[in-house]
């Protein structure tokens, strides 16, 4: 909204106007107005949840301090959703397609996970929405999200031109000044997709070589199979996060240090000078997408303000669910979703810890008539739990692992 003011009024006189401009600025003003809603207004809406009696039901694990968390408010991704939207709609540009997906892809699941919410809360019913139902919800919005990166005539990708034997057309620049000749690679944009892979040459990898083999079918098959992808991508870590959130400030403080470092990613992907000298994919308008994460950013570190050990509430599948499928769709807009299993390792971990978990219980009862353990309890977190660490420690652990696969994350793009 602010950037189309100056647009507006781009001749008039007003001082500091044309800070709007640049997406730096916007981004700053959206990080400091995220966590101005989540802390100033996240009290008012906690007191408002609280009068309403809208409280966790916590199932007895047998956890230290569990007992203590009875009735603490949920439904708190209210304020991580709005601390999300309201800044992204005064700061970014509404009209830029990716904007529009992430504002879709927040709103929606975090419906999911308020009518999930609502039906434990308000109808006491302890399983919430059917599971088949949240993912449908899922696969709807892998759907959108493919079919609007394969319509949409504004999702591209900067490419060099190839010549009949697959190598780069490049023409030689003479400087009218110094005399010096310079290569100049001959660029355009065109849909595809390509996406970013670690440790190969180039660090890319197109869908369309899965297909190889259907000929001339490729051309079409490839995009079922990046939908295929992308449904997959969402679907998993959506419902990663949403087991995640299990003790105090797990989630949240994960998230923001993936948000930060999809943030990263982002701003250098969508400048052509950056994205050059780190030679990484180029995506044309992609750097706005800088404006919504620094949003997230700030939604999910002020909603720590109160949802830090130990929480005076819990963000519930209104917000787990939203932000697994925020930080899913975001590395698929920037062609990053490959380094998600490493970047998102926590939730990665915390989803296996289940499988294993169940897999191996189900599999010894078959066999030997008893069920067996791998560990104390799942979600893995649960695991220590039950070895006596606090739950802090346990989430500085995890933050302090999921900063070290965020850098790892980064330093990927370079090794190759």
């Amino acid at each position: 909204m602010f950037y189309y003011l100056y647009e507006l009024l781009n001749d008039s006189n007003i001082t500091g106007i044309g800070m709007f401009q640049y997406i730096s600025f916007r981004s700053g003003a959206a990080v400091i107005l995220s966590l101005l809603i989540a802390m100033v207004f996240g009290k008012k809406i906690i007191q408002i949840l609280q009068n309403k009696q809208i409280g966790e039901e916590i199932r007895d694990l047998g956890l230290e301090g569990q007992s203590q968390k009875k009735g603490t408010p949920t439904m708190g991704g209210i304020i991580i959703i709005s601390a999300i939207v309201i800044p992204t709609i005064l700061f970014a540009r509404i009209d830029n397609v990716y904007i529009i997906l992430m504002l879709v892809t927040t709103i929606f699941l975090g419906l999911i996970g308020f009518t999930d919410d609502y039906i434990k809360v308000y109808k006491k019913n302890k399983k919430g929405l059917a599971g088949r139902f949240k993912i449908l919800g899922q696969i709807f919005l892998g759907l959108f999200v493919a079919a609007t990166l394969f319509l949409s005539n504004d999702v591209v990708v900067r490419q060099n031109v190839k010549d009949a034997n697959g190598n780069d057309v490049s023409v030689v620049v003479t400087n009218s000044v110094t005399g010096t000749q310079s290569i100049q690679y001959i660029t355009e944009d065109v849909k595809s997709t390509i996406t970013t892979i670690p440790f190969v040459k180039g660090n890319e990898f197109d869908y369309k070589l899965l297909v190889a083999f259907a000929g001339n079918a490729s051309s079409w098959l490839k995009w079922v199979v990046y939908a295929v992808a992308i449904i997959f991508i969402i679907t998993a870590v959506s419902n990663a996060a949403n087991l995640t959130d299990g003790i105090d400030g797990l989630t949240a403080g994960t998230s923001a240090i993936s948000g930060i470092t999809l943030g990263i990613l982002a701003y250098v992907s969508g400048n052509i000078i950056y994205s050059d000298y780190l030679n990484i994919m180029y995506i044309p308008n992609i750097g706005e997408l800088t404006v919504f994460i620094a949003a997230f950013t700030g939604a999910t570190i002020g909603f720590l303000w109160y949802n830090s050990y130990p929480a005076q509430i819990f963000m519930g599948d209104t917000g787990s669910l939203a932000l697994g499928g925020i930080l899913a769709v975001f590395s698929v807009i920037i062609r990053k979703e490959i380094l998600i299993p490493l970047l998102c390792g926590i939730f990665l971990i915390e989803n296996f810890s289940v499988i294993i978990q169940v897999t191996w219980f189900k599999y010894t009862k078959w066999k030997y008539g008893e069920g067996r353990r791998v560990f104390f309890m799942s979600p893995i977190h649960h695991h220590y739990q039950k070895k006596g660490i606090p739950e802090s420690k346990i989430t500085t652990r995890f933050w302090i692992v999921g900063i070290i696969l965020a850098v790892a994350t980064i330093v990927t793009l370079k090794v190759r």
